[in-house]
């Protein structure tokens, strides 16, 4: 199989993430419920791993790292502990469903960035959004997972702090494959399984600051039990319930190889490999691809249609003929689509890691010279 759906999920990670879930399968009690070896071992290694996440965010206090079940979770967690009914939220038409459908459920005024053709958020307008009543959160992806364009988040926080805004960071996307610093937002949601190579069902909330987050999930978490409600300090508040120890522990095998290899390194990797993909398919006949690649600074996807055949039929016949992995359809970005003008049409996802070779690079780039000559 050449795997072309790192965007979905990492499957190629660093030997160590699955030598570190088995032996924590084998090893680990249940971190912070008891003073025994195997609870002690595994607490003390969910904490290194809150460390090892801090350091790759440069965030000061591993603490104020607090782990979910994705980034699913943690939006739906802090959206729903903070977003009220009466506040005038800004988001963007980039946007995943795991942060559009939060909103939508929390009933507030919803006010959307809208984008160019190339998906470019048309930030200029940022000022006309400032309604009655005065925006409170803005939420939004540091990445597009469709057309690949990284958000200009430093001019939205820039112009979040000006105006009291408090910042939600989705880096579901970019936390482990483009540089992510705790100076861009105030609050952020990530999962592991992605490119921070951690196992499916691992992620998190990092919070910079204090926040009066209302308590959405609560029971257990080993401490004050006789609290008759949940706690509401970090970590706690978002970590009711046994923690999945198993695959944090392979998370944190993930953060470290890239702490070790250096995100630029990783960075650059990618870049090349989504560079080498782009000129092999830009011309040629047929093809249509979205997002911006006059910037470099960018992620490793591309999307494509290729005009006469459907973005499944695509898809498949990639799979089919060839092993290649792809992600057709509408990627859980509604309004993109919509914007775009591909509801019924969808397209074809390539998203590339830093586990990709040149030599599966130029497989796909045949692949698809071949589909289209076979298609004429």
């Amino acid at each position: 199989m050449i795997y072309f759906d790192n965007s979905s999920t990492t499957i190629t990670k660093p030997r160590e993430v699955t030598d570190a879930v088995a032996y924590a399968l084998n090893n680990f009690g249940n971190a912070g419920r008891s003073s025994y070896d195997a609870a002690l071992l595994a607490n003390r290694e969910i904490f290194n791993t809150r460390s090892e996440i801090a350091r790759l965010i440069g965030l000061d206090d591993p603490l104020n790292v607090a782990f979910t079940s994705s980034s699913t979770e943690s939006l739906n967690l802090v959206i729903g502990g903070l977003v009220r009914k009466e506040d005038s939220v800004i988001t963007t038409v980039t946007e995943h469903n795991s942060v559009l459908r939060p909103l939508y459920l929390a009933g507030c005024d919803l006010n959307i960035i809208d984008c160019d053709n190339n998906g470019n958020l048309l930030l200029d307008s940022l000022e006309k959004l400032l309604v009655k009543p005065p925006a409170k959160f803005l939420v939004c992806t540091h990445g597009s997972n469709v057309t690949g364009n990284l958000t200009d988040v430093h001019k939205l926080y820039g112009f979040c702090k000006s105006n009291d805004i408090t910042m939600i960071l989705d880096i579901s996307q970019t936390f482990g494959t483009a540089p992510v610093h705790i100076d861009m937002a105030d609050i952020f949601c990530f999962t592991g399984h992605k490119s921070l190579f951690g196992p499916q069902g691992t992620g998190g909330v990092i919070v910079k600051g204090s926040f009066d987050f209302s308590i959405v999930k609560s029971g257990g978490t080993g401490v004050n039990s006789f609290d008759a409600l949940h706690s509401k300090d970090m970590p706690d508040i978002f970590e009711a319930g046994t923690l999945n120890g198993h695959g944090i522990y392979g998370l944190q095998k993930g953060v470290s190889f890239i702490n070790q290899t250096g995100i630029d390194k990783i960075h650059a990797t990618e870049l090349q490999l989504l560079q080498t993909f782009y000129n092999g398919v830009r011309n040629l006949d047929r093809v249509k691809i979205y997002g911006d690649f006059s910037d470099e600074n960018r992620l490793p996807v591309i999307s494509m249609n290729v005009d006469g055949l459907a973005s499944s039929e695509l898809a498949e016949r990639l799979w089919t003929d060839y092993g290649i992995a792809t992600r057709a359809g509408s990627h859980c970005a509604p309004l993109l689509h919509k914007r775009f003008g591909t509801v019924g049409l969808g397209m074809v996802r390539f998203s590339f890691s830093y586990f990709n070779t040149e030599a599966e690079i130029q497989k796909g780039v045949s692949a698809i010279r071949d589909i289209i000559r076979e298609t004429e």
